[in-house]
């Protein structure tokens, strides 16, 4: 017996034997804030057709789901984490140092990272990825070579052109992965075309790797949690602020927020599948295999989440605002979860 299916065998032996089936008959899952409503979809739709428990879907964050995730294996753990990002190495390693040593990775799709205003604000706003760090970088350049904390109060600041309005934009938490989508799709670009910011890497590459992708802390950016009905209550009662998260949830709320536009093109369905929309991430799902002979259902829910039905291009994760993949591709994921494809494999 291999090393691989003997690990396998351990861990299912150590589920039956603990009794997770007893336990808990539904279906346990963490994660990314993006990815939940379409794993609270595909929940519903497996309750509707299987007449089985819906399984128990919560809105963690993608650092906290896997957290959560690569805690260990038996009932006290989820059995899927969805991602808006893919797992880092770190994370890999504490799955290992709990004993997650099979999981098969399904990337179920793509979103765009959105930033908002409410509809009750008139102007049409374009906003470029330089002015966008330069509004919420903690520290910008002074010029000289160095850095200085971020002294733009309004957007008008960083350029007349913009509005004569405090910066005030709502984002999401250091553990959210849209938080590390947007530092990396966003911070990390404006940082390399603002002036003066290629005078700091050379005067200390540390210094400027730091600077850009830290969020300021001194009141324009706001952290709002993972709730992200939160951050539209908080822009309907604030027309000038800005809120920030993936495209499926402005699409959801297109009755009360507009999208703006970035380097002058705005998020939609096409945008960001043809490539065009600058801002743009990868959607995952992350199973924890030990569990699927175990967890009543599981093998029969993931079946339900890469179906045609549901991640094809007229599925009904499109029609909540996923940007799917094509069929040939949502079909190659299909086959690799159906078969338990083991990450790194």
């Amino acid at each position: 017996m291999n090393k691989y299916f003997g690990s396998c065998a351990i861990a299912v032996a150590l589920l039956a034997t603990t009794g997770v089936a007893s336990a808990r008959d539904q279906i346990k899952i963490v994660g990314s804030s993006t990815v939940f409503p379409y794993t609270q979809a595909v929940a519903e739709e497996f309750a509707n057709k299987s007449g089985k428990s819906a399984p128990v879907v919560e809105s963690t964050g993608t650092g906290g789901g896997f957290k959560a995730f690569c805690g260990g294996v038996g009932p006290d753990f989820a059995d899927i984490t969805g991602a808006s990002r893919a797992i880092k190495d770190s994370e890999i390693k504490l799955c290992k140092d709990n004993g997650v040593t099979d999981i098969t990775e399904a990337l179920i799709g793509y979103d765009g990272l959105s930033i908002a205003i409410s509809r009750s604000n008139t102007g049409e706003w374009n906003l470029t990825k330089a002015q966008i760090f330069q509004a919420l970088a903690a520290e910008v350049p002074d010029g000289k070579g160095g850095l200085i904390p971020n002294p733009n109060k309004k957007w008008s600041d960083i350029d007349k052109s913009l509005p004569d309005a405090n910066i005030t934009a709502f984002g999401p938490p250091p553990t959210s992965g849209t938080r590390d989508a947007f530092v990396e799709l966003v911070m990390h670009p404006g940082c390399e075309k603002t002036a003066g910011m290629d005078a700091v890497k050379k005067a200390d590459e540390k210094k400027y790797t730091e600077a850009c992708a830290r969020m300021r802390q001194d009141g324009p950016f706001i952290e709002a949690g993972e709730n992200d009905n939160l951050i539209v209550q908080r822009l309907e009662s604030d027309p000038n602020s800005v809120g920030i998260f993936g495209y499926s949830f402005l699409y959801e709320n297109e009755d009360k927020l507009k999208d703006i536009k970035i380097e002058g093109v705005e998020a939609s369905f096409d945008t960001i599948k043809n490539g065009s929309y600058p801002v743009s991430r990868p959607l995952y799902i992350y199973v924890k295999n030990a569990h699927r002979d175990v967890i009543p259902g599981l093998k029969e829910f993931l079946q339900e989440y890469t179906s045609k039905e549901s991640m094809g291009e007229d599925g009904y994760l499109a029609e909540r605002g996923l940007t799917p993949l094509d069929e040939e591709k949502r079909a190659a994921v299909e086959k690799a979860v159906l078969e338990a494809k083991k990450l790194g494999s």
